[in-house]
């Protein structure tokens, strides 16, 4: 049996689910008085999501018919399914997740500031959001990156790694590490090219600085990646693990935090596990 075969049964059990437990009311239907079956009709979520009766009566009993994403959208806002229902809904349909909205998130949940705040205070830990945005941060790391010298309309990452000339000089092999860096943000930048503050960032970054618009042009990608990073601060080269640390995996929130070389990674796995209960799902991938 296909994997696709597998899951339609699944499909039809989700979508019939999910249909039987919406009211006429919550969606704007009018009251019809008592019903048959709990929830919609096969034919209003049909109506509701701008397909005819037949091909979503197909659908919901399993049948192997090819749909479109705007249809598993539409149908995903016919059923108030939220951003894991929907991510659900294209698994069993397409075999694959949904392209991402680009969502963008300006708030920091109280238990990532604890988290944050309970790093050890030689590490140096900041939160960015899917623009690269600088929404929190600690002690060092505003020490090291000054942070805290820019009003919150530029204190973005990729704005300072080419607009402050303290970086060139804080972060060793600057124009290497930068275009590393450039290539990974295109991952997000695809994500959310249509924003109109990104596409303002970059536009004010291409007229600003001659590295950025020379990078930039490269159109080089590259995937996460590990690694070490050097930061010269006092005169004085000090070497750094950093990683990144993901708390809301559908708007791309990442906690980036730099080891110290001399400082077991271990201890750290350890320290995030006795802090981290909470119901946000923390990964590790490498930025």
């Amino acid at each position: 049996m296909t994997e696709r075969k597998r899951t339609r049964p699944e499909l039809a059990d989700f979508l019939r689910t999910k249909r039987q437990s919406i009211s006429p009311e919550s969606v704007g239907l009018p009251g019809t008085g008592r019903r048959r079956t709990p929830g919609l009709r096969r034919e209003e979520v049909a109506a509701l999501s701008g397909v005819g009766l037949t091909w979503y009566t197909w659908l919901e009993q399993g049948r192997d018919i090819g749909v479109s994403s705007q249809f598993l959208d539409n149908l995903a806002t016919a059923l108030h399914l939220n951003s894991a229902e929907r991510q659900h809904l294209y698994l069993l349909s397409h075999m694959r997740e949904p392209t991402e909205t680009g969502i963008v998130e300006y708030q920091v949940p109280d238990t990532i500031l604890k988290i944050l705040a309970d790093f050890p205070p030689e590490y140096i830990c900041y939160v960015l959001n899917l623009h690269w945005d600088v929404l929190a941060y600690n002690q060092k790391a505003d020490l090291y990156f000054h942070f805290s010298d820019y009003c919150t309309e530029n204190r973005n990452y990729l704005y300072l790694l080419f607009m402050d000339p303290r970086y060139k000089t804080r972060i060793n092999d600057w124009e290497h590490t930068a275009d590393r860096l450039l290539a990974s943000f295109r991952r997000d930048h695809a994500r959310a090219k249509n924003d109109p503050n990104i596409r303002k960032l970059i536009a004010k970054l291409n007229c600003s600085s001659p590295e950025f618009k020379h990078m930039w042009e490269k159109h080089e990608i590259y995937p996460p990646c590990d690694g070490v990073r050097t930061l010269n601060f006092a005169g004085k080269n000090e070497r750094y693990e950093y990683t990144s640390l993901a708390f809301d995996l559908e708007k791309y929130n990442r906690i980036l935090v730099y080891i110290p070389k001399d400082i077991k990674t271990k201890s750290m796995l350890i320290s995030i596990m006795e802090i981290s209960d909470c119901s946000f799902i923390i990964r590790f991938y490498f930025f």
